[in-house]
């Protein structure tokens, strides 16, 4: 019997370019996360644990630092203004987030109806969001002087006030100008981030729950909350990260003034390192602000995480 050997076949691997290893989807993906994760590294990593370091001594300006450990965190807890501190970057990042929450949803379902101009009136909406920080805040500065503030003279031809109250000079009118001022301006990210999610929403959602027997508000609860939570989410824990680091709008309309009032952690930080010259004294200040950031995201993310069904 005559056994009949067929030949094998011996696969070659094709030769190795350059060409056809960035094609390699493990390798494109990993070249394409590299340049942003180095500028992160380069911008945001290193000054932060440079923070960490500088925290942990006392270093005046222009002196070589002496490691002291955790005294200088230590210090800003017996500080009767860091404890002022804590509580103005509280009240000033829940109210401005919680109004700009509301308004900015209202705008967003008046922004969501069909009227004339309704795209030029979208476009204006953004302005506040666009122009610099510093310039509005200096047009700002303006309409809250006691001397020229259209408010106050509103105030006195209609004979609420004479005179106007000084909105920058008292301790409460301050922060509650500051409070108007940040919504004012972040109202636009509100609610153009919540208008394009409305627009997602399928239109026969809404008819399906109108044939149900459900009214506006019914729908508005039942539909459009439920299907926006992720974005409000989203759109939250930015502001919430932004309002309590903010310090270009406090820093040029108040100083943290009068007497402390409107001190937030980045302005207090900033004199304390930079007027009074205690790097490590203002880093610790800075770093206060991370772990109660990092407790409010979490019980952010923690409330708004979806029911398992």
């Amino acid at each position: 019997m005559t056994a009949v050997l067929a030949p094998t076949m011996v696969r070659r691997r094709p030769a190795f370019t350059f060409g056809r290893w960035l094609e390699r989807e493990g390798v494109f993906s990993w070249l394409m996360v590299a340049p942003p994760v180095a500028f992160l590294v380069a911008m945001v990593g290193y000054p932060f644990f440079y923070g960490i370091w500088l925290s942990l001594q006392n270093r005046p300006v222009a002196k070589a630092g002496v490691f002291v450990g955790l005294d200088n965190f230590v210090a800003d807890w017996h500080d009767p203004v860091f404890r002022l501190v804590v509580v103005n970057t509280i009240v000033y990042t829940a109210a401005a987030t919680l109004l700009k929450m509301v308004g900015g949803l209202g705008l967003a379902l008046v922004m969501n109806q069909d009227f004339r101009f309704k795209n030029l009136t979208r476009a204006l909406l953004l302005l506040p969001f666009i122009v610099p920080t510093v310039l509005s805040t200096i047009a700002w500065q303006w309409i809250l002087d006691p001397a020229f503030s259209v408010i106050n003279w509103a105030l006195m031809q209609t004979g609420l006030a004479n005179p106007g109250p000084s909105w920058l000079g008292n301790p409460y009118l301050a922060m509650f100008s500051l409070i108007m001022v940040n919504t004012w301006r972040g109202l636009p990210f509100y609610a153009i981030t919540l208008l394009a999610g409305l627009q997602t929403i399928s239109p026969e959602l809404y008819e399906a729950a109108t044939i149900d027997g459900a009214g506006r508000f019914a729908r508005f609860r039942y539909v459009t909350l439920p299907l926006l939570r992720p974005i409000i989410f989203i759109v939250t824990m930015f502001s919430v990260i932004f309002t309590f680091s903010d310090f270009q709008l406090i820093y040029v309309l108040t100083r943290g003034g009068p007497a402390n009032a409107t001190h937030v952690f980045a302005t207090y930080a900033f004199d304390v390192a930079m007027g009074a010259g205690q790097f490590g004294q203002g880093a610790s200040i800075a770093l206060s602000m991370v772990p109660p950031l990092a407790l409010i995201i979490l019980a952010m993310a923690i409330y708004m995480r979806p029911a398992k069904s």
